[in-house]
């Protein structure tokens, strides 16, 4: 296909973007100057260039809200706890597990991952965050390094995989022409291998950084664990620590609900339950309950305002911390043709990114290895829209256009859905639902996102290795 100017741009400020990450600086600036001048020059207007960096904002903010959303519901039911003090109650029967931070990150690697595995990581990750998470730092985890072992089982193994909901083999099968039980099962075999390579790496490399269960910095990074201000509400029962032990007990109980009926509406009932954004509507839901209930047993009439500040402070804490992730993820919708229609004003959007990635097809090797490589990098650059699924259609038709009687089509699609949504899913762009991790553990989502980079990336060539010489 013939590449046009706008195309060769887009390519050039993916690159810049990228080199800035690398040297650690921040993206935002290219990313709003790219987006204004791809437009300029793909519309011919300088009005249309303003326009667009507007518009690209929007149309993030708009993709991105439910995240945000998400964050502040459950933050601001944990502050109300904190008021209470049962979150300090909440997490101590669940200490009894976590007896130091490397017992710690490896319960939270298997809890998230099967608990994402049925729901996705969208719904997983506020529960986790708001039940383990205080438990595994007051036991020595740093809250990056647990920040790292969630992202990783719950975005990258074991999303990548997709095993019971299915819609990641779906996509790359139907590209692909082949049948979806195939992709899926070897999807599964990768993404454990890349996830058990990634969580041992990560293992190794941050493992120095865990500390006792005694040390006082265990308590300095729990106060300032997903807020750093104290509460300015003033009790108005007397029964606090009444309320606060059935709080304790409450929440913990709801959420665990929660994950029952889930488990039981995907297992049992054939509409597929609640996944992804639906399920975490419903966790939202609930905390927003348990906010209202636990609020009003603090602070009696005085709720009414007490609620507001809770809801308040966690959508400023959202929009400080995840905010300029809203520039950045505008940039790559751009070159989504399912947001640049709406950003650039016109009826249908250019593909941009992946019609870049298509003009390479002609030029890929035709060698099992080559092939497999070729199509993992292309499965990581269509990961960078920040949603790891749109590139599946591509990946998989790409597989299907390089197989041989070396490897088949489903190897080639498995591998191309590992690249996909290891990186978009996410664990290697800010701009994904990496976010909400951070968010909820109160750590910089770029440098998570440079923490994941070498176990993951890693993981992905070992597996992409196995599966062309074993599989």
């Amino acid at each position: 296909m013939d590449l046009t100017i706008p195309h060769l741009l887009y390519g050039l400020f993916t690159l810049i973007i990228i080199v800035t990450m690398v040297f650690r600086k921040g993206v935002v600036l290219p990313t709003l100057l790219g987006t204004f001048v791809i437009a300029f020059v793909y519309k011919g207007n300088i009005i249309d260039g303003f326009t667009a960096i507007f518009n690209a904002n929007l149309v993030a903010a708009q993709e991105l809200f439910s995240i945000f959303l998400i964050i502040t519901f459950m933050l601001a039911l944990l502050h109300s706890l904190r008021d209470l003090g049962a979150d300090v109650r909440m997490i101590q029967p669940i200490q009894k597990m976590m007896v130091n931070g490397h017992v710690s990150f490896f319960i939270l690697i298997i809890v998230t991952y099967v608990i994402s595995l049925f729901f996705w990581p969208t719904p997983a990750v506020p529960l986790i965050c708001a039940l383990l998470v205080p438990a595994a730092v007051r036991a020595g985890l740093p809250a990056m390094t647990a920040a790292v072992a969630i992202a990783i089982a719950g975005q990258g193994m074991a999303l990548s995989s997709d095993y019971i909901v299915q819609v990641a083999p779906s996509l790359s099968a139907a590209s692909a022409g082949i049948d979806v039980g195939s992709v899926a099962d070897k999807a599964l075999v990768l993404s454990l291998i890349a996830g058990g390579v990634a969580i041992l790496l990560a293992y190794l490399f941050y493992r120095k950084s865990i500390r006792s269960i005694n040390d006082p910095l265990n308590e300095i990074e729990l106060q300032t664990l997903q807020t750093a201000e104290g509460s300015k509400n003033k009790v108005q029962t007397a029964h606090l620590n009444t309320w606060s032990k059935v709080f304790a007990i409450a929440v913990p109980i709801s959420l665990l609900g929660v994950v029952i009926f889930m488990m039981y509406s995907k297992l049992f009932s054939g509409d597929g339950g609640l996944v992804g954004g639906d399920g975490a509507a419903f966790v939202g839901g609930v905390a927003v309950i348990l906010l209202l209930l636990s609020t009003i047993a603090f602070g009696k009439h005085h709720a009414l305002d007490y609620v507001t500040n809770h809801i308040t402070d966690g959508f400023v804490f959202a929009f400080k911390a995840m905010g300029p992730v809203i520039p950045i993820a505008g940039f790559f919708f751009l070159g989504s043709p399912d947001f640049s229609g709406i950003i650039l004003g016109v009826e249908e959007g250019p593909a941009l990114l992946f019609d870049l990635v298509a003009s390479t097809q002609d030029y890929l090797p035709q060698s099992a290895l080559l092939a497999a490589l070729s199509v993992l990098i292309i499965g990581v650059i269509t990961g960078l829209d920040g949603s790891g699924f749109s590139g599946l259609p591509l990946t998989g038709a790409l597989a299907a256009s390089l197989e041989t009687t070396s490897i088949d089509a489903a190897t080639l699609a498995a591998i191309g859905q590992m690249g996909a949504i290891w990186t978009g899913g996410g664990t290697l762009v800010a701009w994904s639902s990496l976010i909400a991790i951070a968010g909820f553990c109160g750590v910089s989502v770029m440098d998570l996102v440079r923490k994941n980079f070498l176990p993951v990336i890693s993981g992905l060539i070992i597996a992409t290795l196995i599966a062309v010489f074993f599989l």
